[in-house]
């Protein structure tokens, strides 16, 4: 066989390949990787259908955006430390009367609350689902492009502490400040400390009217004298919260306990069919 009779590829196919790759790198280079994965697919349609160039184009970026927002949410979804069983959908409403569902609703469907750094309290005894319902409401608002951080607050508070100690705190709050929610669950088993307190009290009034806080705790108003060590910032700390917030009561039997009860009753009464 001669070099001459070698089948050599359209010079078409050689240009189109060279074409494609160097569209890939541009692509590459423009970090858009959903558009280089569809490009190919979608311009073979295009070609086919006979779309015109402004529909090829919004068709790749749409492409584009849908799967960019996808990612930051699941981002954001892993740096919450949220429960992911923990949504709406199994938030029992019935369970809690003094609830609004649609006080809820409207605070997961409606962000401008947020956007003026309000806040939601939520009071009840242990075990009602305080945490369940206020871990649904930071899911949905990952879900409206919301940045949202869960912490235990005697967690935080002791990484506050540990950042004064280091001559740190306002990098530490800075960091949290890159949240629009930040969920502080369990306020009450604060320990009645000055350097534990203060340090709250310095978040508290650092996010006041900027950055939205919500808390959940066991104890009303009334008690908080037992986690605040001074009068004074008890009672500045309830003013800071209360204003511009959305409290809710859940004053209810544990869901625990009737867990618990059921689970006792249930062999008792299949015991007394069985005689």
């Amino acid at each position: 066989m001669t070099a001459a009779s070698i089948t050599k590829p359209p010079a078409t196919t050689t240009a189109a390949a060279t074409t494609s790759a160097r569209l890939g790198m541009m692509l590459t280079d423009l970090r858009l990787p959903t558009i280089k994965r569809l490009a190919g697919e979608l311009c073979a349609r295009s070609d086919i259908e006979g779309w015109p160039g402004h529909r090829l184009l919004e068709a790749l970026l749409e492409h584009e955006i849908n799967e960019r927002e996808a990612r930051r949410t699941d981002r954001h979804r892993n740096e919450s430390n949220l429960s992911p069983d923990k949504r709406l959908s199994s938030f029992d409403f019935s369970a809690v009367p003094s609830v609004s569902k649609a006080q809820v609703m409207a605070l997961t469907q409606g962000t401008e609350w947020i956007d003026r750094g309000a806040n939601v309290l939520l009071f009840g005894p242990p075990g009602v689902g305080k945490s369940h319902l206020v871990s649904a409401l930071g899911h949905a608002l990952i879900d409206a492009g919301r940045r949202v951080l869960f912490t235990r607050c005697s967690d935080l508070v002791q990484r506050l502490q540990a950042a004064r100690r280091d001559l740190r705190l306002p990098q530490e709050l800075a960091k949290l400040d890159r949240f629009d929610l930040l969920i502080l669950d369990d306020l009450s088993y604060v320990r009645r400390d000055q350097a534990e307190t203060s340090v709250l009290f310095e978040l508290i009034s650092e996010r006041y009217e900027r950055k939205s806080l919500a808390i959940t705790a066991n104890t009303p108003f009334s008690q908080w004298g037992e986690v605040f060590v001074e009068p004074a910032m008890t009672l500045a700390a309830v003013d800071r919260l209360v204003h511009h917030s959305t409290i809710l009561e859940m004053n209810v039997e544990s869901y625990r306990r009737r867990a618990a009860q059921a689970v006792q009753v249930s062999p008792a009464r299949k015991a007394r069919s069985t005689t």
